[in-house]
Parts: structure tokens; C-alpha cells; sequence
């Protein structure tokens, strides 16, 4: 038999993912945001943001498993995540709308051991957002001197961050999940000064407001990708981290 399945997107509140666990505990968790290739669900405009169609697509074709969606909305989602989770409700969908808006002063938050550790980037970001439903302590891992930054979101295409090496931090929205903090927009924009980095949003995002002024001012460089990144984005990317 198909196991269940709890869908979720964003960073659900840690007493919400708790209590699901506990009243499901042979369910299947998945992430929503992640392009896994599912036939698209024709919902949203074509020129939308990619990880809001992948919410759709995702629901939509695992419509028939999904027992229970957690919605991530508010300040650390944004307002397209919102109506998703309304829309679904109205298509019957079980959604349990979430807001985690906690915010702590920096000096108070934790380590954050995948952000600033040796791992490849893309291992690094699988790692943080698995964390969120995971929460494994990963405080073994050892830390290394950045040689570059990678500020943003998980990208639609993961592939793109294999262009980093292993000592890239993170930082932006990701590094905010690590630190159980994702509604922090201090530290959302909090980036090490003098460190060559990549600011990314993806295409259509509200938070393409954010990478573009902090790469001007942080001389970084700020790209913006839709669904699948182009050979001009590679080259872009390529060429930063070759020349800084």
C-alpha cells in the first residue's frame, strides 16, 4: 500500500511539524517547494515564480496520498505562498496554514554548522531544508574559512550550485532556516563583508528586491533564474567566481 504522504512548503512552525508527526507517525514527508518533475497542474500564469508552480504541480499530482499540507506563510514566505494555501484549501486539499515569525536578536542564535561548513553547497542546502521536518544534530561537521558566499533560496535547479566549491557559506532566507529562524529579516540580510558572493532569487520572487541591493551594495554579483537555468547564467556565475 502507497504510504501517506504530509506535503509542506516553507518552514512550518516546529509545534506544527511536532504535532504531525505525532498524529501521523507512518507518514511520508515531503517537500512541496522542490521541482520533482511532475506534470505541470496549469494553475498558475506562465511568468510566475518556479517554486510556486512546483507547489502546485507537486499537490496536484499527489493529490490522492496527500492527508495533510503544511503551508509556510507570512513574512518568511511570501504573499503568492499565501494564496496557494487558500486556493488548495478551496480545492479541498487538507491544508493547515502555518506562521513562524519568530524573531531573536543575532547575537543570540545559534551555530550554524551546514551554512559554514565543507561540504558541496548542494549538499549543504538539501541538508538544511531535510532539516526542517529531520532536526539532526550536526554540530560534528567541521567549519571552513569561506572562500565565497551563496546568498538565497534552494534553487529550482539544484545543479547550478555545483558550480561553488566546498567552501562557499550561505547565507540570505537559507541560512535563516538553518537557524530555526526564517522570519529574521536581519539576519536575511546579514552578509560577510569583503567575501566574493552570488546573490540569487529566483525570477518573479519579491525577494529579488533583496539580493539586487545587497549584491550593489556588497560588489557581489545578483542574478535572478526562472525555472532552468540558461547557459548565460552558468557563464555568469562561472565567470564571477573565476575573476573574484
Amino acid at each position: 500500500m502507497c504510504k501517506d504522504i504530509i506535503g509542506f512548503w516553507g518552514y512550518p512552525h516546529p509545534d506544527i511539524i511536532q504535532k504531525a508527526k505525532d498524529e501521523y507517525k507512518n507518514a511520508l514527508w515531503i517537500d512541496l517547494d522542490i521541482n520533482y518533475g511532475y506534470k505541470s497542474s496549469k494553475i498558475t500564469p506562465d511568468a510566475y515564480c518556479g517554486i510556486i508552480k512546483n507547489i502546485f504541480d507537486n499537490a496536484y499530482f499527489l493529490k490522492d496520498r496527500l492527508i495533510k499540507i503544511l503551508a509556510g506563510v507570512g513574512k518568511d514566505k511570501c504573499d503568492a505562498g499565501f494564496f496557494a494555501a487558500h486556493m488548495l484549501k478551496k480545492e479541498g486539499f487538507e491544508v493547515e496554514i502555518s506562521y513562524f515569525e519568530d524573531a531573536k536578536p543575532l547575537s543570540s542564535l545559534p551555530d550554524l554548522p551546514i551554512c559554514t561548513s565543507n561540504l558541496p553547497l548542494k549538499e549543504k542546502i538539501e541538508k538544511i531544508t531535510l532539516n526542517i521536518i529531520e532536526n539532526k544534530d550536526y554540530s560534528h561537521l567541521e567549519k571552513s574559512k569561506p572562500r565565497f558566499g551563496f546568498w538565497g533560496v534552494p534553487p529550482n535547479d539544484l545543479k547550478i550550485l555545483d558550480l561553488f566549491p566546498n567552501d562557499t557559506h550561505i547565507f540570505g532566507w537559507t541560512r535563516c532556516v538553518e537557524a530555526k529562524n526564517p522570519a529574521n529579516v536581519e539576519l536575511e540580510m546579514f552578509v560577510q563583508e569583503d567575501l566574493p558572493t552570488v546573490f540569487f532569487a529566483q525570477t518573479f520572487c519579491q525577494k529579488t528586491l533583496l539580493a539586487k541591493y545587497l549584491a550593489a551594495k556588497y560588489n557581489g554579483l545578483y542574478i535572478d533564474i526562472d525555472c532552468i537555468p540558461t547557459n548565460s547564467a552558468y557563464a555568469k556565475i562561472e565567470a564571477f567566481l573565476r575573476l573574484r
